[in-house]
């Protein structure tokens, strides 16, 4: 398939990128700073500006698939949606947070006296993007939340997929790396099983 990764430079993004490279995805990979992302085989870095949705639109049109791997807090979602909706890109997918995790019925991890104050913010702008996806009458769509703890570790490709509550380890433990998010997202837009839906991956 033909996918762009936006925000392919990042931490999230550049695992992605590699993930689907390794597949054999061609893929247009989307930075501010296109000199960062890494030279690999079926990759084409891109300087793009998410801000600019006219240009983001021009940069998405012709995609079988393309994904979103931004901060929440250095992006505006009405021009991330708006630019997937116009450019009739096939699929948009987006690189979620916790936050909007359920940790009980109708309660968000945001909401626990315990979550980081540090993230509260970036978490609380993540759970608006996906109410404002939930309430999106055009876009396939499909919002990918990882664990509490992302972090950089190993490409296992063994993992549990949840849907709106948070997954835990037995050890109590939180966590998936970014390799095996890469994996996730991969396998969901080779094989789609979370259409217009949220799902969650975990150890």
């Amino acid at each position: 398939m033909k996918i762009a990764v936006i925000g392919a430079s990042g931490n999230a993004g550049s695992r992605i990128t590699a993930e689907l490279a390794r597949r054999g995805h061609a893929v247009t990979a989307i930075a501010r700073n296109p000199e960062r992302i890494a030279v690999l085989a079926n990759v084409t870095p891109t300087k793009g500006d998410l801000m600019d949705q006219a240009a983001l639109t021009g940069l998405l049109a012709g995609h079988d698939a393309a994904i979103s791997s931004v901060h929440f807090l250095a992006s505006d979602p009405l021009k991330l949606i708006g630019a997937a909706r116009d450019s009739k890109v096939g699929r948009y997918l987006v690189v979620g947070g916790a936050g909007s995790l359920e940790v009980a019925p109708g309660v968000r991890l945001v909401t626990a006296p315990a979550f980081p104050v540090a993230y509260k913010a970036e978490a609380e702008k993540g759970a608006a993007f996906l109410d404002l996806l939930r309430a999106e009458k055009e876009l396939n769509w499909t919002f990918l939340s990882p664990s509490a703890l992302f972090v950089a570790g190993e490409r296992t490709g063994r993992f549990r997929l949840g849907t709106d509550q948070l997954l835990t380890a037995s050890d109590g433990k939180s966590w998936i790396s970014f390799e095996d998010f890469a994996v996730a997202l991969a396998d969901e837009i080779e094989r789609p099983a979370h259409v217009r839906s949220r799902f969650t991956v975990g150890y």
